[in-house]
């Protein structure tokens, strides 16, 4: 019983160093993660400045994490697409405007969401 234990540990250890990798090869290789990453840092010191409320931060922390999951949803979508098809397809197409539409909706809520936060404050 001791060694599957041990195993489960090392497994859960091993799961953490490949979403870290993971992490890593986005915000190496992928343009739209480093325009988001960017731009959730300009709303984190916008969060400083206006001094947003910890209910405030958690909405924003929960919509800047949706934005960066949805958009690496979508890159691991279109790498998947490319490599199954790297010619044109019209159905390959497809599948990759849905993807991009989701992270579409996670940034039109989330740029909701920041305005809920901070036009008030502004006003």
């Amino acid at each position: 019983m001791k060694q599957q234990k041990d195993n489960f540990v090392i497994d859960r250890l091993k799961s953490i160093a490949f979403a870290f990798k993971g992490i890593v090869i986005l915000i190496k290789s992928e343009n739209s993660i480093k325009a988001q990453i960017f731009i959730s840092a300009l709303m984190i010191i916008c969060g400083f400045l206006f001094r947003i409320s910890y209910t405030e931060w958690a909405i924003q922390v929960i919509c800047i994490g949706l934005i960066l999951t949805a958009e690496s949803l979508n890159t691991a979508i279109e790498k998947i697409a490319d490599f199954i098809h790297p010619d044109h397809h019209e159905k390959i197409g497809i599948i990759k405007d849905i993807a991009a539409g989701a992270v579409g909706f996670a940034a039109i809520f989330s740029i909701v969401v920041g305005c809920l936060i901070y036009i008030p404050k502004v006003i």
